[in-house]
């Protein structure tokens, strides 16, 4: 299995194209709030005269950008899954000494690892962005609490995503709900449009999808000092006015969800889809 997952990652790496589509939705998002979402967000009438609302947009952005890229980029790393079963590669792999157990291991190891990578990547220059607009360096518990929510998000985001593809049969398939995929991630995170703007049927939509828990905890963590700074003062309901708005916090039955719950729905939805993947990926087998 380890010559097929170092394979499997330089195959993903070494097609340039690949990688960049992985990333375009990412790529997107930054430019679509650095050209004026950045602006029109934080000019609402609850900042007036306050200091450090951009740099507060600035981790507000970053978050949900974290909690998306394990989603993009795990899906152009199955991506060569299926090429590899248009092409026939996959029976030649099958009669190979390596298990199908190896094999299917093989692609969704290489997944996490690459989904792992370029969120660490995303994570670095969302430092470099912050710091370089001004704000400060993230602290040490900052950046261990970060790094142990892109380890449990991308494998959420692994599973999703190989329970999603294993139905994919096709190269134009494949590009179809990557498209689809880029495109309504960002909205299910709130990230396009904040979560509270939205009608209550899609709030409560959202909330069934694991990335925007994920979302919610990246916000909770780096946001944290930005918005003590920015609502100094300000009277405690106007925080939970904006945390609710912007997804920092989500809440089910009336009641804020807390973070141990956040991490317990990225939990069970790594293993409920795993399970899921093995049981379509056993069937099509049979």
């Amino acid at each position: 299995m380890n010559a097929l997952l170092t394979r499997n990652l330089r195959v993903f790496f070494r097609d340039k194209a690949s990688v960049f589509f992985s990333l375009l939705s990412v790529i997107i998002i930054i430019l679509m709030y650095a050209l004026f979402l950045g602006d029109a967000w934080s000019s609402g009438s609850m900042f007036k005269d306050r200091e450090g609302v951009r740099t507060m947009m600035d981790h507000w952005i970053m978050s949900g950008l974290l909690a998306v890229v394990s989603v993009t980029s795990t899906m152009g790393a199955y991506g060569i899954m299926v090429d590899d079963k248009v092409r026939k590669i996959s029976k030649d792999l099958y009669s190979s000494p390596i298990t199908r157990a190896g094999l299917t291991g093989g692609y969704i190891l290489a997944a996490f690892i690459i989904g792992l990578i370029m969120s660490l990547v995303t994570a670095a220059f969302a430092i470099v962005y912050i710091v370089v607009r001004g704000g400060a360096f993230p602290a040490l518990v900052t950046l261990l609490k970060t790094g142990g929510l892109i380890i449990i998000n991308s494998l959420s985001n692994t599973a999703i995503v190989l329970f999603l593809v294993s139905f994919v049969s096709s190269s134009n398939a494949f590009g179809t709900a990557s498209t689809l995929m880029g495109t309504l991630i960002g909205f299910l995170t709130g990230i396009y449009m904040p979560i509270g703007v939205l009608p209550p049927a899609v709030q409560a939509l959202i909330k069934f999808v694991p990335t925007s828990h994920a979302a919610a905890l990246f916000r909770q963590v780096l946001m944290e000092q930005p918005i003590r700074t920015v609502f100094a003062g300000a009277p405690a309901e106007m925080v939970e006015e904006f945390s609710s708005t912007m997804g920092v916090t989500l809440t089910a039955g009336g009641q804020t969800i807390t973070a141990l719950q956040h991490l317990l729905v990225l939990a069970a939805s790594a293993v409920l889809f795993s399970l899921l993947s093995l049981w379509s990926l056993s069937r099509k087998k049979n």
